[in-house]
């Protein structure tokens, strides 16, 4: 016979489970301040809203960088105890996801209620490594495979129950010891596991990586918004040494670098067979602060006899992209503002003195407008060539009052270092890195037929 606790237990549960309205949904899109993100933003707001018409009630929706803006907004953390005092009496549900993330409402609200938010559970798409990669440490090196942790472009939904732990503990300045934000998903997913005494991410099939009829929720893959950017109006700038003039330079000119009209390869050796330019610094082992700033300097002043150069790129020599793929990016952006656009990581980003940098080998964006403001005199001077660049650059554009513009297009590692899953959309604009790869295979995987499309190889302009 069942006992009578038992059964209240049952009625209680199902009781829980069919009072939750949308209204007890807080969805929080981790959105920017940038007028192209910003947009779609509000534009899944909007949408979120309107298909809210006809249920009982509407999910409260946040712009994370408006409602809860700190440095480290993007890294999810920092504002659950915000959320957890705003929220605690009228929610059940917080659910996180990027401002690409398309949400199906209803059936959202549908595999929600599968689930009961006084327990502490919390739901996503799970990933997990096939091998250890430097973007998470080479956390789990004995078997990567064991650890999950959510695709937050799919969406997360984090339990009532759970937040309030969550929020305890970041009081209690229980917070990950790392300096550095980099994947948010899976940082997020170390502090909730807490070494094995904390919960595991619950696999949703309904949050998937890709549009299907059954998902709740998934990332919409990249759409330009206009007609990609001329070639003409972007300088690319190689980074190399001596030491790499045979082994890596060559790579670079047999795959991307014949669709660029405008490249220079910038050397600390002048050497006519590629050609390089020598800025008079030194190489350095490590951090080359001192070569890229003689660099944007090297560009303005081309920009006074060639204004139609409204965008840069800077790359390592080992930096994998597809030319035609920053096309169609920069279509969205204005060159005019003051634009850094790369893939964004975060230094000390759970305090206020903390600040955001893009990562230099998936390649640096910058607007002309922007790189004019960057080499003022003054403005910009590096404690030693040997600063690490794309950290030095960071705090610098942050002082001119300039916020990192993120995409997750832009890849510091090799696609090895991903997950299948993550990389499903197929609209990639960089990778990096040689090692332990064919890169031309990778050039050619991913980049070549698209850029193979222009209508002309582009003979390289004189600069």
């Amino acid at each position: 016979m069942v006992k009578m606790e038992t059964i209240v237990i049952i009625l209680l549960f199902f009781a829980t489970v069919r009072g939750l309205g949308i209204k007890d949904v807080v969805v929080v899109v981790l959105s920017q301040q940038n007028g192209h993100h910003l947009r779609i933003a509000e534009n899944l707001k909007k949408d979120l809203l309107e298909q809210a018409d006809g249920l009982q009630g509407k999910p409260v929706v946040h712009l994370s960088h408006r409602d809860f803006p700190h440095v480290g907004d993007w890294t999810i953390l920092p504002l659950i105890p915000q959320l957890y005092d705003l929220h605690k009496d009228n929610s059940s549900w917080l659910v996180f996801v990027e401002d690409r993330t398309r949400i199906r409402l209803k059936k959202l609200h549908k595999v929600l209620q599968k689930y009961d938010p006084n327990k502490p559970v919390w739901l996503g798409h799970a990933l997990h490594d096939t091998e250890p990669t430097i973007i998470h440490h080479y956390a789990f090196y004995d078997d990567p495979k064991k650890f999950k942790y959510p695709n937050v472009a799919s969406g997360t939904a984090i339990s009532g129950a759970l937040l309030q732990r969550l929020a305890a503990r970041l009081r209690q300045r229980d917070a990950p010891r790392s300096d550095f934000g980099i994947d948010n998903g899976h940082e997020l997913a170390l502090f909730v596991w807490d070494k094995g005494v904390g919960e595991v991410l619950t696999d949703e099939p309904a949050l998937c990586v890709q549009e299907e009829d059954f998902c709740a929720a998934f990332p919409a893959p990249f759409r330009q918004c206009g007609e990609p950017v001329e070639n003409e109006s972007i300088f690319f700038a190689v980074k190399t040494c001596g030491k790499y003039h045979e082994e890596r330079v060559p790579v670079v000119k047999r795959t991307w670098a014949r669709h660029a009209t405008r490249i220079q390869f910038f050397s600390d050796v002048e050497d006519g067979t590629i050609p390089t330019v020598d800025l008079g610094v030194p190489n350095t082992e490590r951090g080359h602060c001192g070569k890229t700033m003689a660099i944007l300097h090297h560009i303005k002043k081309k920009l006074k006899d060639q204004p139609d150069i409204k965008w840069v790129v800077v790359a390592d020599d080992d930096t994998i992209l597809g030319v035609s793929r920053v096309q169609k990016l920069l279509s969205c952006y204005n060159s005019t503002e003051s634009v850094a656009l790369g893939e964004r990581y975060g230094y000390n980003v759970r305090s206020p003195e903390g600040y955001n940098y893009i990562t230099g080998g998936g390649g640096m964006v910058f607007s002309g407008a922007l790189l004019k403001q960057l080499t003022r005199p003054g403005v910009c001077k590096c404690p030693s060539i040997s600063a690490p660049d794309d950290m030095f650059l960071g705090l610098c554009i942050a002082s001119l009052g300039v916020t990192i513009t993120h995409s997750p297009l832009f890849h510091q590692a090799r696609p090895v270092d991903y997950p299948p899953q993550y990389l499903q959309t197929k609209d990639a604009v960089s990778f990096h890195k040689h090692w332990m790869i064919d890169p031309e295979s990778v050039y050619d995987q991913w980049f070549a037929q698209e850029d193979a499309q222009q209508s002309t190889i582009y003979t390289h302009s004189e600069l």
